[in-house]
């Protein structure tokens, strides 16, 4: 079987955006000073190589390309922590004249990265014909949440992203539109 040419197409931007992903975290990891977030990188690293890798074995050849990925587990902590965090990220000042990346410029870029990944993953998922290709798409897209949900932790944990829950009365007001169905 050989690839679409929709599939091509995805497989090219794809392909493309983990050039810079991985690019982005080779100098992210010779910037960061938080421990814990060097950490992160550091771990997600060699995942975002092996996507990298399999997507250019589909593209070389997609009758033996290994169509597996290597998808960690959800690592979360956060939550079942109880952590107090605050409401409200500390104020945001824009630097125009960048040299070195803060950790939360770097957390904030890799986050928004793996989101629109995550989005790109999800679509190509969808149109994808070969079965082997669209396994690995949604694994690939699973990855990219799971390394999401990971640095939106730090984020929120740093107060450099906020956790606003919903209040009672909107939630009430969102519920009280929808009634369960009986079957």
């Amino acid at each position: 079987m050989k690839l679409t040419i929709c599939e091509l197409s995805y497989l090219n931007e794809l392909i493309s955006s983990c050039v810079n992903t991985i690019t982005c975290m080779s100098l992210f990891k010779n910037q960061v000073t938080n421990e814990e977030l060097k950490g992160l990188l550091n771990a997600h690293f060699p995942i975002h190589v092996e996507d990298y890798n399999r997507k250019v074995e589909f593209v070389k050849d997609i009758e033996t390309a290994v169509g597996k990925l290597n998808v960690p587990e959800l690592n979360t902590s956060i939550f079942q922590e109880n952590v107090e965090i605050s409401k409200n990220a500390g104020p945001v000042t824009v630097n125009t004249n960048v040299s070195k990346l803060t950790d939360r410029e770097i957390a904030l870029s890799y986050f928004l990265t793996l989101k629109r990944a995550g989005k790109e993953y999800a679509i190509a998922s969808m149109e994808a014909t070969n079965p082997k290709l669209r396994q690995f798409l949604k694994d690939a897209y699973t990855m990219s949440c799971n390394h999401s949900y990971e640095v939106y932790e730090w984020l929120a944990k740093n107060n450099f992203y906020p956790i606003v829950l919903a209040t009672g009365e909107q939630t009430g007001n969102i519920s009280s539109i929808y009634n369960i169905i009986q079957l």
